[in-house]
Order: structure tokens, then sequence, then C-alpha cells
């Protein structure tokens, strides 16, 4: 129908954003002025700012203990990894689920379960390319600590990378977040680590695409084996 084309094209924007698509929009109004071939080349980029920061609405599942995915893009990685020791879950190595974000995924941040906010942690580091396995350890990190109804314990680390300079943190310590509540982003293409409590297996596998708030990756009430993939 002509209403869900023109909605699925004209989204809401994070406010992070505003800054620079008007940005961008003053220079290209500029660069018409000098020569319209690059105002054209400016108009594309400015589109491609607004639809960087886009903050479309997010169907999440309902049902008490799906851990769902807390950013859009490709899972870069599956297995077992220490969490980061600022976070304070221990030295016990978790399945780490990693979903690398590109220059044109959305970046919102979503929380990939219900739970409190006990502990954000923020470390300064490098700028390695975020779907390298070293970008956990190497790069810039803040990660949060979610406390669940039962006691267990999920992290979640948002990892600046090669091009991304500003992780934004929109919560504090103490705050109840709902499954599929944004929580921060990330500026411009980096990745998002998930430390599932022990005995939680991932859903997801290597390569699958993501949908922030959406796709399921675990599932806390569920005693299951690790759910393989295979590409087609």
């Amino acid at each position: 129908m002509p209403g869900d084309t023109f909605s699925s094209l004209v989204m809401p924007v994070h406010r992070a954003g505003y800054p620079f698509i008007g940005g961008f929009a003053v220079a290209t109004l500029v660069l018409f002025l000098i020569w319209a071939p690059l105002g054209w080349i400016g108009l594309g980029l400015t589109v491609w700012c607004y639809y960087f920061f886009r903050d479309p609405a997010r169907v999440t599942p309902a049902r008490e203990g799906l851990v769902v995915s807390p950013a859009d893009g490709v899972v870069s990685g599956v297995g077992p990894a220490a969490p980061p020791e600022e976070l304070g879950l221990g030295t016990t190595p978790r399945t780490r689920i990693s979903v690398f974000m590109d220059v044109f995924n959305c970046h919102v941040n979503r929380a990939p379960v219900a739970g409190t906010v006990t502990r954000i942690a923020y470390r300064p580091g490098k700028f390695v390319n975020a779907a390298h396995d070293k970008a956990s350890d190497d790069n810039e990190r803040n990660g949060l600590v979610l406390a669940l109804g039962d006691g267990r314990e999920i992290g979640v680390v948002q990892i600046a990378g090669l091009v991304a300079r500003r992780i934004l943190c929109e919560v504090s310590e103490g705050a109840t977040l709902e499954t599929g509540a944004r929580f921060g982003m990330i500026r411009f293409g980096s990745r998002l680590d998930v430390y599932l409590p022990d005995g939680v297996a991932p859903l997801v596998a290597e390569g699958q695409t993501m949908v922030a708030g959406e796709t399921v990756i675990a599932d806390l009430a569920r005693d299951a084996a690790a759910r393989p993939g295979r590409t087609h």
C-alpha cells in the first residue's frame, strides 16, 4: 500500500543524528552553489546520514526468558569468552554472541533482555576493525550488566570500530529496562557483544542476519543445545 511504502522510506531519526544531518544538508547547499554535480554528491551523503541515524519501531517478542539481538547486523562470532574484567562477571568463559554493524545498519542499540542495570563500565581503547575478534579486547568499549529477576546476569558490551569514534549510552546504573528497550547507539560502524548466563545455549549461528529488538538469540527458559547454521 502507498502508506506502507512511505513509512518504510521516512522513518524516525535518533536525536544524536540531528547535528550531523543538519551539517550535511548545509554543506550540500554550499556545494550546489559551487558546482551542481558536487551538490548531488552532497545530497546523496545527506540521505545516507539520515538513513544511518534512523530509529524505526521494532516488534519485540513478549515471552519471558527470550534474549533478543541488541543490534542490527551480522553475527560475527559465537563461542566461549571471558567477559571484560571491568564488568565484574568473573573470569569463567561464557557464551559470547558478537553482532557486527556496518555503516548501513541501524545503529540504535536495544536491551537483549528485561533487567536492572547494575553496572556501566567504560574503557578507552583502540579503533581496529570491529569485525575482528581482537576488537573485544583492544577497542574502546562500554559495558552494561543486566541483572535478571532470577538472579542471573547478562553482559552487553558496545564496542567502537574502525570508523566509529563515539559510543552513546543513554541509561544509568539502577535503570530498569524492558526487552528491546533502546539504551544507546554507536557512530559509525561497530559491534555489540552479549555474554549469556552459564548454561544458556545460543540460538543463532555465525553469518546470520540480526534485527535489533526482534531476532531471538537465546532462551533463558529453555534447556536446548546450541543451534547450528548452514549457508545456502
